[in-house]
């Protein structure tokens, strides 16, 4: 494993003085992600799949920044809705020759207005690429007088990853059932649609330690390309890589996912598309928040902090664990106290750890949460009426406030009286 790029950013390996010093200039609670590492994690992708499109899963962090990051890289934007088509295009506006050729919008039944603003953006960005998971969403574009580039979502039967809510590819609100897939290729085709590839998803943090999942939807693909009734520029497996989110986790191996992949896929006409989202991202960053309430109890020692649920939901959401550690300048030389770290949201669900050995805390420490890149202000909500966080970015050694933090005002600023 290279030392220049590791295959996994443990919370230990950031500095707590450096990021002392972004909570002091900018606040808490603050989201802090890290342009260099989001790169690293792209190269080192992009060796073990050579042969492979990669394509930015936009979901898990669409700051601008970070999609501008990826796309200088080479990477193409998979996205999830029209919002985040607009947000990729602008992205990639000075940093790609045809920004539309890098864009792939999956549609998982599209309301309306979706559809009607990725058919406008397709105006003038015509090498955009639709996924459609349903057979009437092609009559729907086809209404929109939309003839473009399409590609098809197939149900495999086959799910894999973290949680059970998000483990998609068995899951019938997703795709087309698989025995249905060779009938809408044709007939898309018929209607002078440019068919242009077929594409399936296992699920969201998939782990090398059992591939069968993986494998069984990668062979599934490969079988489809070569039924296929039209030729197909590619074939997407979707993404779904796993990162360790435990400190006694191992990372990824990456090549052996890869050679599990081609052997799996077998030869077909096709190019390999893949679609990582919280590989490239989630050690790239972390959240900062301080410690405002120590309360001793006969259980335990809760710790208040003032980020919650709704600066990080994950927890609450996935039962996900994220680490935790106190950037106090002293925190080595405590003692170590079983302790619970909660946000201040009016809900039992709103905690980001229990039976933490951690040293003791004091109001005003710092607490940083590892892996929060992935997942973190995209899922923040202003539930209990609270502002979400300010973000910012650290690139080539220099910190810049990227997104700022909300006020009460904005709050309030879309009502009406």
């Amino acid at each position: 494993m290279s030392t220049a790029n590791p295959a996994v950013r443990r919370l230990d390996d950031w500095d707590a003085e450096r990021l002392r010093a972004l909570r002091d200039e900018y606040d808490s609670p603050l989201y802090v992600l890290d342009l260099n590492r989001v790169r690293e994690n792209y190269r080192r992708l992009a060796r073990a799949f050579p042969d492979a499109d990669v394509r930015y899963a936009a979901k898990a962090n669409t700051l601008r920044h970070a999609l501008a990051a990826l796309g200088e890289s080479g990477a193409g934007i998979e996205c999830a809705s029209a919002g985040e088509v607009a947000r990729a295009l602008d992205a990639l506006r000075g940093v790609a020759d045809d920004p539309g050729a890098r864009v792939q919008y999956t549609a998982v039944n599209p309301p309306d207005v979706d559809l009607d603003t990725v058919v406008e953006l397709w105006n003038d960005f015509s090498a955009l690429t639709v996924t459609v998971g349903a057979e009437d969403t092609v009559d729907r574009l086809e209404e929109r007088g939309y003839d473009g580039r399409l590609c098809v979502r197939v149900n495999p039967g086959v799910g894999a990853g973290h949680h059970e809510k998000v483990r998609t590819g068995a899951n019938a609100k997703f795709g087309v059932p698989y025995d249905r897939a060779t009938d809408l290729l044709a007939d898309a085709a018929d209607r002078g649609f440019d068919v242009v590839g077929i594409h399936a998803h296992a699920g969201s943090g998939i782990s090398g330690d059992d591939l069968s999942a993986h494998r069984e939807l990668v062979s599934r693909m490969g079988d489809l390309v070569r039924d296929s009734p039209v030729d197909l520029e590619f074939v997407d497996i979707g993404g779904g890589f796993g990162v360790p989110y435990g400190p006694d986790e191992n990372p990824l191996d990456l090549d052996a996912v890869a050679e599990a992949t081609r052997e799996a896929l077998g030869d077909v006409d096709a190019r390999l598309a893949i679609e990582p989202g919280r590989y490239l991202v989630a050690d790239a960053g972390v959240l900062l928040t301080d410690v405002n309430t120590v309360k001793e109890t006969a259980a335990t020692t809760v710790v208040g902090v003032d980020a919650g649920m709704t600066t990080l939901l994950r927890p609450a959401m996935y039962d996900a664990s994220h680490r935790i550690r106190n950037l106090a300048t002293d925190a080595d030389g405590r003692d170590t106290v079983s302790q619970t770290v909660t946000g201040p949201i009016c809900e039992s669900a709103d905690v980001f750890g229990s039976d933490l050995d951690l040293p003791a805390p004091e109001r005003g420490d710092v607490l940083a949460l590892g892996n929060a890149g992935a997942y973190g202000y995209e899922m923040a909500s202003q539930y209990n009426s609270r502002p979400r966080p300010a973000t910012v970015v650290l690139d080539r050694g220099e910190a810049c406030l990227a997104r700022r933090r909300e006020t009460v005002d904005d709050l309030t600023r879309l009502e009406e009286l």
